[in-house]
């Protein structure tokens, strides 16, 4: 059972030893934020931001808006296709942005880039938070804060990708201040629960979930906590209110015809409303078509083996409490809080392959619950060394010995990968060799080695004009790599259409065969782990073509 009720025990020591570990993140950060390209859905997000700060600015300083010298230029709220998409994170960071005074995209990207792991370090303080009280333990909570930097996907994406790690950070501290609120409630605790959901909720729609983890979980604690009863019911009246004013003020698109707007919004996640085709298992496949393995066999093959064997077996660790006796289990505070930390795992995988959602991308839309395998994960290896540090056989003991030390290795080998691969920790497969992952599935769907091919060709050319071209569905993949390029360089690139173009660049998306000897010679390639990650094919100068 897990100490979820006892107090945390800390060293006076261990303070500083949690401020040195995110202090150095931080610095990290620093240090490798430049590094990374722009990623496939960046300009986009920005540009919602940017029309949701033009709409908030002609609601409260109508005057000062239009004296903004890009003001025309802005589309409409009306004209935003993503206007569905919350811009609780967008719209503060575009206003920074313009506090900043950066102006040039490269410096803008860069900033971003930074703001974004700042933004996920504080989620992975939330996360250390939440699994010190789960695991009854500060030292177990830093162990499973450090698991979550020491995971290759999501470490890349914590420069660029604002949705889905910002989520994770957002719907982590929900369900932090849910458990607290539930083990002591005050008006207070449901308030800050209230803004924590409601924030949640306007970075994805998805946080949704978190109301019906609320009501669920609030119920179970008035069935388990008959005294409360009354203290949970009233403050769940506030809870709701204030939730609704949270969402709302948040969200500009909601300002007017909230209702309307916010059903439009859920059914806008709930059902990608575009067609396209994803690489899975070696077959191109529609993702409104995709089947319902599609998630589970890409949270395996992304997610570090350690991971996924200590998961299953702190899995198995709550499902054997909750099997011997479940009536007693569940009037257990640490009980109740196992079996939250399971329905925030499974339930949402349960609703994508029953509700047939869809997903593409592998399954970044689902990182909000790698939080909870991490929890489960530190059950798991709680388990062992508990059970490790127990008198026992021989056998036993050695059998423990062996398991810590594939344990360790498998980490270890991680950490060497993430070093090696980087900056492109965003296509770690955790067993497949290269060449058979870049033949079963999608590699850099976010387009990111594109900066480094652009950068290669205009090193090597040094011509006033460098005609450009890439597969035409992938061309915003070009156009984010030249954001990223210094003022000089971007004004020598010419991007034209492949017919036209001396180099052709390719990161291999939507079209993973080999290409043919008309778009020229490979001169340049990228791999990751023996996965092909980029190519650049040039053919020779105009004077030299025949």
């Amino acid at each position: 059972m897990s100490r979820f009720s006892a107090p945390v025990a800390r060293p006076a020591w261990f303070g500083w030893l949690v401020g040195a570990f995110f202090g150095l993140l931080a610095l990290l950060g620093v240090a490798l934020h430049r590094d990374y390209g722009v990623g496939w859905d960046e300009q986009l997000d920005r540009l919602n931001g940017i029309i949701n700060a033009k709409y908030v600015a002609l609601r409260l300083a109508p005057a000062l808006a239009r004296r903004q010298a890009t003001f025309a230029q802005i589309p409409a709220m009306s004209e935003n296709q993503d206007a569905d998409h919350g811009v609780l994170y967008q719209l503060p960071l575009v206003v920074l942005e313009k506090v900043v005074g950066v102006e040039d995209s490269r410096d803008v990207y860069f900033f971003r880039h930074l703001v974004i792991w700042l933004t996920c370090v504080a989620g992975t303080y939330a996360l250390y938070r939440l699994a010190a009280r789960y695991l009854g333990s500060g030292g177990w909570g830093l162990a499973v804060a450090a698991a979550l930097v020491l995971s290759p996907r999501m470490f890349a994406e914590s420069f660029y990708n604002y949705k889905d790690l910002v989520f994770l950070g957002f719907f982590t501290l929900a369900v932090g201040t849910l458990l607290r609120w539930l083990r002591r409630p005050t008006w207070a605790r449901a308030a800050g629960h209230a803004l924590a959901v409601g924030a949640a909720i306007d970075v994805r729609t998805m946080g949704v979930l978190l109301v019906g983890l609320t009501l669920g979980f609030a119920a179970l604690e008035g069935w388990s906590r008959p005294a409360i009863r009354r203290e949970l019911a009233g403050q769940l009246l506030l809870f709701f209110p204030l939730l609704a004013g949270v969402v709302v003020a948040g969200w500009p698109y909601l300002w007017e015809q909230p209702g309307p707007h916010f059903l439009a919004a859920f059914r806008s996640f709930s059902h990608y409303r575009a067609d396209m085709l994803t690489l899975y298992l070696g077959r191109e496949i529609a993702v409104q078509a995709l089947p319902w393995h599609y998630v589970p066999v890409w949270l395996l093959i992304t997610t570090p083996l350690p991971y996924v064997a200590l998961g299953l077996a702190g899995t198995a660790v709550v499902a054997r409490a909750g099997l011997l006796g479940p009536a007693a289990w569940l009037r257990t505070p640490a009980g109740r809080a196992d079996l939250l930390v399971l329905a925030w795992l499974f339930g949402p995988l349960l609703a994508i392959v029953l509700l047939r959602s869809v997903v593409y991308d592998g399954w970044r839309h689902l990182y909000f619950v790698y939080p909870a395998l991490l929890l489960l994960a530190g059950r798991g290896a709680q388990a062992l060394w508990r059970g490790w540090q127990r008198p026992a056989a021989p056998f036993l003991r050695r059998s423990g010995y062996a398991v810590a030390l594939l344990l360790v290795a498998g980490l270890g080998h991680t950490a060497w990968r993430m070093v090696a691969d980087h900056p492109y920790q965003n296509v770690y497969f955790s067993f497949l060799p290269g060449p058979t992952a870049e033949r079963l599935f999608e590699r850099d769907y976010w387009g990111l080695s594109g900066r480094e091919g652009l950068e290669w060709i205009m090193a090597h050319d040094a011509s006033p004009a460098v005609t450009v071209a890439t597969e035409p569905r992938t061309a915003l993949m070009l156009h984010n790599a030249q954001l990223l390029l210094p003022p000089a360089e971007r004004a020598r690139l010419r991007m034209v259409p492949p017919s036209k173009a001396r180099y052709f660049l390719t990161t291999y998306r939507w079209h993973p065969a080999p290409y043919p000897d008309s778009v020229g010679r490979e001169v340049y390639v990228r791999r990751v782990n023996g996965l092909k990650l980029l190519s650049v094919f040039a053919r020779p100068p105009l004077s030299g073509r025949r």
